[in-house]
């Protein structure tokens, strides 16, 4: 089966062709980061015409890369949510209406599914069931996977996510736009020591509930820096210091409600990924973390951590092989919880 992914959630167009015999077949993304980077973040009604002028070209430059002629697709795989509902709308337009035209089935796809069932593109994938860390610009959640559409999300944000905790802090530090990548450049040069920034709600761990403490907040480390910065002249040095405390608050807390998860749910395998698992300081926590408990982690490589046309062409595969395919319309949902999405029979 190949199937045609097409991915137009945010801010980056990615399209990829998945072959279930010979794997991926090719992959491009566009990035939009210059076209937002003078307003500090995405501008929704320029990321929707952007994706529509950038998506079509995508799809024909991996047909041509990997020799393949409509007729040798089988189907077609768009993400439908959650994300910017004018974003969504260009991919999930564009990709129904070459199924219609090339009379192949079409199957919409949960985002952070995409996200979660990307480490499987990789040499040595996970199995089910496992434990995910999914974190990225929009989403924070640790989640129980028992098998394709069984999901139960064992903690999530209360606030912000990971990755706008990331964004404001680099816009606030003067360090650009995109966030994530901005502070670990920054943080290379500075002293992870110098500030005791909180590690919100890890201070003690509740003693109720099925899951007890494995919410996420990270309003409390925003606010943390912004008193820090507040009257300060920022130096390059005292910038770099700042950085360096943050990503070491904002990975701590992260590691250690993955050590409480696996604690709870007894699983051997940690999946991280979306945008923030590409960081190395996290990656190395987590590596440290999985030796520590006797746990396997999994990644999928830098590329595939950001968002991407390969993971949904991937989850679109798997879903289309169950014979699962949408009706003739279609929709956007900018707000899906993962576990509404429904396992496959």
């Amino acid at each position: 089966m190949r199937v045609l992914g097409i991915e137009t959630s945010c801010d980056d167009t990615g399209v990829a062709l998945y072959d279930s015999g010979a794997g991926l077949l090719a992959h491009r993304l566009f990035s939009q980061t210059a076209l937002h980077i003078d307003y500090g973040g995405v501008v929704p009604e320029l990321a929707s015409r952007d994706h529509i002028r950038k998506a079509l070209p995508l799809i024909r430059t991996i047909m041509e890369e990997a020799k393949t002629h409509p007729a040798q697709i089988n189907g077609i795989a768009y993400t439908a949510g959650p994300g910017l509902a004018g974003a969504l709308l260009v991919g999930a337009a564009l990709g129904r209406s070459l199924a219609y035209a090339w009379k192949v089935p079409a199957v919409a796809i949960h985002h952070m599914e995409g996200h979660l069932l990307s480490p499987m593109l990789e040499p040595d994938p996970p199995s089910f069931p496992f434990t995910a860390l999914l974190v990225s610009g929009g989403h924070t959640l640790l989640a129980d996977v028992q098998a394709l559409g069984r999901y139960t999300i064992l903690g999530e944000s209360v606030d912000d996510a990971v990755g706008e905790a990331f964004d404001k802090t680099a816009k606030l530090l003067g360090l650009g736009y995109p966030g994530g990548p901005a502070i670990a450049r920054a943080a290379q040069g500075g002293n992870p020591e110098r500030f005791k920034f909180p590690r919100p709600m890890t201070e003690r761990r509740k003693t109720h509930g099925a899951h007890p403490g494995l919410d996420f907040s990270f309003s409390g480390l925003k606010t943390a820096v912004v008193t820090t910065v507040k009257n300060q002249h920022l130096t390059p040095q005292l910038i770099a210091d700042i950085a360096a405390s943050f990503e070491e608050a904002a990975v701590a807390v992260l590691a250690i409600k993955c050590e409480w998860a696996l604690e709870q749910t007894g699983s051997k395998r940690l999946v991280a990924a979306g945008g923030v698992s590409a960081n190395l300081k996290l990656r190395e926590r987590l590596k440290q973390l999985s030796e520590k408990l006797g746990v396997r982690v999994y990644f999928p490589r830098p590329e595939f951590s950001t968002d991407n046309g390969a993971m949904i062409a991937y989850a679109g595969y798997l879903r289309l092989a169950t014979g699962q395919h949408e009706p003739l319309t279609f929709g956007a949902r900018a707000r899906w919880r993962i576990e509404e999405i429904g396992a496959v029979s």
